[in-house]
């Protein structure tokens, strides 16, 4: 079959997957529909007349095996999708019903109006700051039981002082979860606003790391960002308010500070907790996460992020302010008289399946968030269908030991244990990170039977980065085979990054036995760095390659261990690795790469076979 004609029969079975799913019920379970312009989260979802509103009410739902929920195209919803798991009996479906666009699930808040902005002088403009007051006292955590964590070298003794909890430090270990002070039992709702009130001081001053409104038992779900008034803390007595939204309803919330990493050795850490509130914002979309990346006009422009209100000089520079959570912009008017559309893309996934199992997302689109579109650890048949996935990335992950802060950001992540997941006819673009990934760092995790097929991607750093880590871990099976990939490293973030790192294929060091991964079948076409980075150790036993179609027009073409090869000595690659025996290197002059019609010219044969169709 020829490359057209491949990618015709592809769409094709596109289009049918999609009319399937908008116009017959699933094989069993109820059908729910959500409609963000004339549903009533106090409908049953039932019918389209009877749909619901909101992503709350799609989260709180005890959906069962079989189950679908359907959003209607052409709309939006802003927030964070949690899904439910499915079981052997049947996945739970997330999808789309109606004509139009696919239902868009945004992870930004939006700031159009010029009264959302305020001028603080020197082209610079702030969001406006938001009032919180409380709606009712929820609990006295100086009254709550508070325990003592500690890994990673870390010696600390915890002792009371009158109402307050007196830690002595010998040594703060290195990672901010090697010393963690926690209390549980609390009772949370989605979607609601919380604050935590304490006093802190230390006779050595540092920055609080972090402090979390987490699930109390493994799999240590986040349940909420914080947002601090203060993270610093000296030799006096200072007021701290955190804030959360919630993201879940539960009734096992903790809330951990943690403290290695940052408590210095020789210090005295004194922390006296107040009351956990339930609050109200005079705001109706709140910025309460760092925002990774400011988006206007749908794409025209991106932000470059600074870590100092400082070092905003330019037009697009902002600043994340993780004390009030504003954000400051370098702009010469007020940024929404020069846009029409300004988002901000905040750290957290769009999608969070941390633990889930058995769910099926189809016709979907998810944009503009800072973490991950699909993320999360701990994962098993999750199929991800038809979906677009893009502006994804760059908020703060975490600040290293030398005080440099990280950024992170993958299309679809499937992070630690993840086993039978299924990404396919998927488009992607704009990605901070990875496109499509599965990594891990927990030792002893497993990664299994996870296939990438008919994806197209485009203007993501990687296009796919794997690693799993450490030598007590396993890989096997995994595929990524009639995939299109297209100018690894010319995404919005490159140019942004501390290590820009232009590639489709990143392979980071990865200890863990592996066997089973097969790449197959794809284009791979420009990169700013190299098609193919393959890092030591040599794990390349378990790694086939073939039958892929490369095309670098300059530069390097793959980066092998601490070897490398242009386009003109893809043969010495091929003797070198014995890889790629039937790969071929071959412009695919795309039918109209402007417009994203990545289909390869008539007549250019890149080395591909007919995809692969689920049963």
């Amino acid at each position: 079959m020829s490359p057209r004609a491949r990618f015709q029969a592809a769409l094709t079975s596109l289009l049918l997957a999609a009319a399937c799913l908008a116009g017959s019920a699933p094989p069993r379970g109820q059908r729910y529909h959500v409609d963000a312009s004339a549903g009533d989260d106090a409908n049953d979802g039932l019918s389209p007349g009877k749909a619901w509103k909101s992503l709350r009410k799609v989260n709180a739902a005890p959906l069962q095996p079989g189950d679908a929920v359907l959003f209607r195209r052409g709309q939006s919803w802003r927030g964070q999708l949690v899904p439910r798991s499915g079981s052997d009996e049947g996945a739970v479906t997330y999808g789309a019903y109606g004509k139009g666009d696919k239902p868009l699930l945004l992870g930004s808040v939006s700031r159009n109006s010029p009264q959302d902005w305020r001028p603080e002088g020197g082209n610079v403009w702030a969001t406006a700051e938001p009032q919180y007051t409380e709606e009712k006292g929820m609990a006295d955590l100086g009254q709550a039981r508070w325990s003592l964590h500690q890994e990673g070298g870390a010696r600390v003794d915890l002792a009371q002082d009158g109402g307050a909890h007196r830690l002595q430090c010998a040594a703060g270990g290195t990672q901010a979860h090697h010393i963690q002070l926690s209390t549980a039992g609390l009772s949370i709702r989605e979607g609601r606003l919380y604050g935590l009130a304490f006093r802190a001081r230390s006779t050595k001053e540092f920055s609080i790391p972090s402090l979390s409104l987490m699930k109390a038992g493994p799999p240590w779900t986040s349940y909420g960002s914080p947002s601090f008034t203060s993270r610093t803390v000296g030799a006096e007595w200072r007021d701290v308010s955190v804030r959360f939204r919630s993201t879940a309803t539960v009734d096992d919330a903790r809330i951990t500070l943690f403290l290695g990493g940052g408590l210095p050795a020789g210090a005295t850490f004194s922390f006296a907790p107040g009351k956990l509130s339930e609050l109200r914002c005079s705001q109706e979309e709140i910025i309460d996460a760092d925002a990774g990346n400011v988006i206007f006009d749908h794409g025209a422009a991106a932000g470059l992020k600074k870590w100092r209100a400082a070092d905003l000089r330019r037009p697009y520079d902002f600043f994340s302010d993780p004390e009030t959570r504003q954000v400051r912009l370098f702009c010469e008017d007020n940024p929404a008289r020069r846009h029409r559309s300004i988002e901000l893309a905040l750290c957290r996934h769009i999608i969070n399946e941390t633990g889930k199992s058995h769910v099926t997302y189809s016709n979907l689109a998810l944009r503009y968030g800072a973490a991950h579109g699909i993320g999360g650890g701990s994962t098993r048949r999750i199929t991800v269908r038809d979906c677009d996935v893009s502006w994804i990335g760059g908020g703060h992950q975490l600040t290293r030991p030398d005080g440099k802060p990280v950024r992170y950001g993958n299309g679809i992540e499937f992070w630690d244990d993840a086993r039978d997941n299924l990404v396919e006819r998927c488009r992607i673009w704009e990605v901070y990170d990875a496109a499509l990934t599965n990594q891990g760092s927990r030792p002893g995790n497993t990664q299994a039977g996870i296939t990438y097929r008919q994806n197209v991607i485009w203007n993501s750093e990687y296009s796919f980065e794997y690693w799993n880590r450490d030598h007590t871990s396993r890989t096997e099976n995994v595929v990524f085979e009639h995939n299109t990939c297209v100018g690894a490293g010319r995404g919005w973030g490159h140019g942004q990054r501390p290590d820009p790192n232009g590639r489709h294929l990143m392979f980071y060091s990865n200890p863990a036995e592996t066997r089973g991964v097969r790449i197959r079948h794809n284009i791979f076409c420009d990169a700013t760095e190299s098609l193919l980075r393959l890092g030591p150790p040599d794990w390349t036993a378990g790694l086939e390659m073939d039958r892929n179609c490369w095309w670098q027009p300059r530069g390097k073409s793959v980066q092998w261990l601490r070897e490398s090869w242009g386009a003109d000595r893809f043969a010495d690659y091929q003797a070198k690795t014995g890889k790629d025996a039937n790969s071929i290197v071959a412009d695919p002059r795309f039918a109209d790469a402007e417009r994203r019609d990545f289909r390869p010219a008539a007549g250019v044969d890149c080395g591909a076979t007919e995809p692969q169709r689920e049963e």
